[in-house]
């Protein structure tokens, strides 16, 4: 194991890490909030750390493993998640545990968007962009973003891209050489964020509250600049650029690369996990806004279909934006909702959850097994887009739903025992380990009122769901540490 190499990363990241405490500062000069020397002393710790760290062992050259660059993955979002939450501590008001402020970071880079703050309204307006900027960073991945630089270190990207990238098929890279991938995603990225930006200035919002709805939207992260959410605007404008953004980031960032390159939209129509997304959102959205009118949630049709499209596709995309308190929604619908989470978006995009990608190979596998009964001696490929699945996806993909849904039942469990009830639990647990925020039971306002144990756990589950479990369970197993 490399460890002066993953030392030598972790420390250049941390150090630069004190540059995104840079635009709340300036963001607090404009607006004269009092919490400029908060964010530049904040700037100043994680500057003289991450030199600490990096300076003994600046000039380590040793080649980056696959092992490595897992470590490095966990490693870097664990010190940033901590050191992120600087700004959070050293806030007079709201005064945060430390335990607060560390889950409040992480469901901020995580793009969680469950939130401990109980009046964001009140904080000042460099914390609130703060918020909003963890979100926007950790959409992309803040691991992807420093593949783009790490050539600077001598150090190749390829480890840490498989090991932060979400989806089953990690290999594929849009350009041949993996530095040009990182920055072809980010300029797709920004490019989306700052036409977000836009639209939501022209549907109404004013720029402070459109730049950091954008940078929550397109990072599918959910937190938001005021208490209601969306809500507080109660515009259908804003609304409907929300369920644009929202699904436009739940799709695959290399379809969004693949089209601009080629100035043409074919390959939206043509790629078959796309087709399986956008039928999904479409489907819920028709059943939920029937069943809202149907149960009287909402006295018209009209009515039943803004809310029930909006939810649908914010709860479906991992993003957690609310338009109205759908916790309080009669019948099945909440536990529609949070199911939906499970499914998440396509597999390369900033969604949360278990991806469709694998829904469908879950899927036609299952399919394949009733098929085998009839035909045992048959030969059966699992195919997408008229291309075979190798067994080794297939078989990672088994692997995967059984770690998720077992981590989701042992959380829940742990919550429990915590003294939650059983619907504030699996809600929360659900919430966290999708990436959704919201959840039911005691959590359906915010996470306040949970105690310590069960944020803790909760703040694991964030990143659990965050790097795909693979990537951080593989380092809880004895053989990764053996040479």
């Amino acid at each position: 194991m490399g460890f002066s190499a993953v030392q030598r990363v972790i420390g250049f990241l941390i150090a630069g890490s004190s540059l995104m405490m840079l635009p709340p500062v300036l963001v607090s000069m404009f607006y004269s909030d009092g919490t400029v020397g908060l964010f530049l002393l904040s700037a100043g710790m994680l500057l003289s750390l991450g030199l600490m760290i990096y300076f003994p062992v600046r000039k380590a050259r040793q080649e980056l493993r696959l092992r490595d660059g897992f470590l490095i993955v966990v490693c870097a979002w664990l010190a940033l998640v901590l050191v992120g939450a600087l700004p959070f501590v050293l806030l007079t008001s709201p005064d945060l545990s430390y335990v607060d402020a560390v889950f409040e970071s992480m469901s901020g880079l995580t793009t969680t968007g469950a939130t401990i703050v109980t009046d964001i309204d009140a904080l000042p307006r460099a914390v609130l962009y703060y918020r909003q900027q963890l979100q926007w960073l950790g959409g992309m991945g803040i691991i992807v973003l420093a593949v783009a630089i790490l050539p600077m270190l001598r150090i190749g990207g390829m480890q840490l891209y498989r090991a932060e990238t979400p989806g089953p098929m990690k290999d594929a890279k849009l350009t041949p050489r993996i530095t040009e991938t990182a920055k072809a995603l980010w300029l797709i990225y920004v490019g989306i964020t700052v036409t977000c930006v836009f639209a939501y200035w022209l549907a109404g919002m004013k720029l402070f509250d459109a730049v950091g709805h954008a940078f929550s939207t397109v990072a599918i992260g959910g937190f938001s600049t005021h208490n209601d959410s969306l809500a507080f605007w109660n515009n259908p404008t804003v609304e409907i650029v929300a369920i644009v953004f929202m699904a436009i980031a739940g799709i695959n960032f290399a379809l969004h690369f693949t089209a601009w390159r080629r100035a043409t939209t074919q390959p939206y129509f043509m790629d078959p996990e796309l087709k399986v997304y956008a039928s999904l959102l479409i489907a819920f959205a028709i059943i939920v806004s029937f069943a809202l009118y149907v149960t009287g949630t909402y006295d018209t049709l009209a009515a039943s279909f803004r809310y029930g499209i909006f939810q649908v596709i914010s709860s479906m995309t991992t993003t957690g934006f609310t338009t109205a308190p759908f916790y309080s929604w009669g019948g099945f619908i909440p536990v529609l909702l949070m199911l939906l989470a499970f499914i998440g978006g396509c597999a390369g995009s900033t969604a949360g959850g278990m991806k469709v990608i694998r829904i469908i190979l879950l899927y036609r596998q299952s399919i394949r097994e009733v098929q085998r009964l009839i035909h045992p001696h048959a030969v059966i490929p699992v195919k997408i887009g008229g291309q075979k699945t190798s067994d080794t996806v297939i078989s990672a993909v088994w692997g995967f739903f059984f770690l998720y849904i077992a981590n989701f039942a042992v959380m829940t469990i742990l919550l429990t025992a915590t003294g939650l009830d059983a619907e504030t639990a699996y809600s929360t647990v659900g919430a966290c380990i999708t990436n959704l925020g919201p959840a039911l039971g005691d959590a359906g306002v915010n996470y306040a009122g949970l105690n310590d144990v069960a944020k803790v756990i909760l703040s694991f589950a964030m990143l659990l769901g965050r790097l795909e479990i693979y990537t951080l369970l593989v380092l809880l197993t004895p053989a990764f540490w053996r040479d």
